[in-house]
């Protein structure tokens, strides 16, 4: 086989993006380019032929700058391999060895798009899938493997939901948690306005980022980031961009016109529990109606998302929510629509790209992780972050550092967010 330093980035496309099981948004050219730009990263299309001059691998490489004129490849979710071909794996890594060594780089980082085992919505292992093997394969040929890790202390989240959208969107929708389905069964209530692509919406967008930094205690990239992600993915047909917008005005009427339904039903009861238990459906309403009219905006931003969309997926990547009106269920809305759009368009899987591991009722990840598991997908757990280091004392050094220069970095990040 015959490792390839340069792809033509056409041949590369062709081959990550028709991929059977590996195919990534994140092996992309489309990710390699907007590395280049928003990340300051240099993109290298690398690979492998096998003897009828074939390519059966291939990897995307950000070179990433550290100090003192060091640096390290990152190849994001892995290579787009047959990862039970132990050879093609190996071939692959010498060819990168070698290729680091010309670009100065201490070690290489991957994080591959691999399931561990196979769990049921709990986290409990269940009869399928089971990695280890390559785990204590990839660990044999030279790789760290930087451990099991339950949250998200790595570049890529561990773990995620994933639906499968080929069951159609009936067998999807009774799949749905309880709560779920009753939400989505109702519709949209609230006569909520939905809104797609457009980068006028990445304004009202950040919006709802920042919100959910603050509410969350999370850091969140800039503005002018979102707004390049958003165009450099969705020029070349690989992202979306969904916002909910309430209607101050048109919602406010429907409020109004059920209050007085519900007014006119409580006279005509003559039962003192019928009675009480529509003046509790009457005052959350009247409540309901106070905190819209105390929105100052006639038309405000409620959620918003992101998509990545690649070979056969669509990653939800980027999204927010506001502190206000969180009973509206703007979050059930914004997703049910991915995923009919999604369907439609003929994906087999929807990533919901990220969560922890079974977080307790007091964690800041539990109520996104609760609402992703209640859509009804597969619980996924990937194999773990790899290094393959080429300077050892090097990269121990900058073990010591980098976490400490990153802390620096979010508390930045944070700071510069609440400004």
């Amino acid at each position: 086989m015959k490792f390839v330093e340069n792809i033509e980035k056409d041949k590369y496309e062709k081959f990550v993006s028709s991929h059977k099981t590996k195919s990534h948004f994140l092996q992309s050219t489309s990710w390699g380019e907007f590395c280049k730009v928003n990340k300051h990263t240099s993109p290298y299309y690398v690979g492998l032929l096998d003897d009828k001059n074939k390519l059966v691998a291939t990897a995307l490489l950000l070179q990433r700058s550290m100090p003192m004129g060091y640096s390290y490849f990152y190849s994001p979710r892995g290579f787009v391999c047959d990862y039970s071909n132990h050879e093609v794996i190996k071939e692959l890594t010498e060819g990168i060895k070698k290729f680091a060594k010309k670009k100065k780089a201490l070690f290489l980082k991957i994080d591959p798009d691999v399931k561990l085992e196979t769990l049921d919505l709990d986290g409990n292992k269940i009869e399928g899938i089971d990695n280890f093997e390559l785990v204590d394969y990839l660990k044999s040929i030279g790789y760290k493997h930087l451990g099991f890790n339950k949250a998200f202390e790595h570049n890529q989240p561990r773990y995620t939901f994933r639906l499968d959208l080929s069951q159609g969107l009936e067998s999807i929708k009774n799949n749905f948690h309880s709560t779920t389905k009753k939400v989505i069964n109702k519709g949209n209530p609230y006569e909520l306005e939905v809104y797609k692509n457009d980068e006028k919406y990445v304004e009202d967008f950040y919006k709802t980022m920042q919100e959910t930094a603050e509410r969350e205690d999370i850091s969140i990239y800039s503005k002018e980031y979102y707004l390049n992600f958003y165009k450099d993915l969705h020029k070349d047909g690989h992202g979306d961009i969904y916002i909910v917008y309430l209607n101050k005005k048109k919602t406010l009427n429907v409020l109004n016109n059920n209050l007085d339904d519900l007014k006119k039903n409580q006279e005509n009861l003559t039962s003192d529990n019928k009675k009480k238990e529509l003046q509790n459906q009457i005052d959350k309403l009247v409540k309901l109606i106070d905190e819209v009219n105390e929105v100052k905006e006639e038309k405000y931003v409620l959620s918003s998302i992101i998509t990545a969309k690649y070979g056969d997926k669509v990653w939800t990547i980027h999204g927010g929510n506001s502190s206000l009106l969180r009973s509206m269920n703007s979050n059930y809305l914004i997703y049910f629509e991915i995923i009919k759009d999604a369907v439609n368009e003929g994906y087999k899987t929807i990533d919901f790209f990220g969560t922890s591991f079974n977080p307790m009722q007091d964690d800041p990840e539990y109520g996104i992780w609760l609402f992703k598991k209640r859509l009804g997908g597969e619980y996924t757990e990937f194999i773990g972050e790899f290094d393959y280091v080429f300077k050892k004392f090097t990269y121990k050094l900058f073990n010591i550092l980098i976490p400490i220069r990153r802390k620096l970095a979010k508390m930045r990040s944070k700071k510069k967010n609440k400004l």
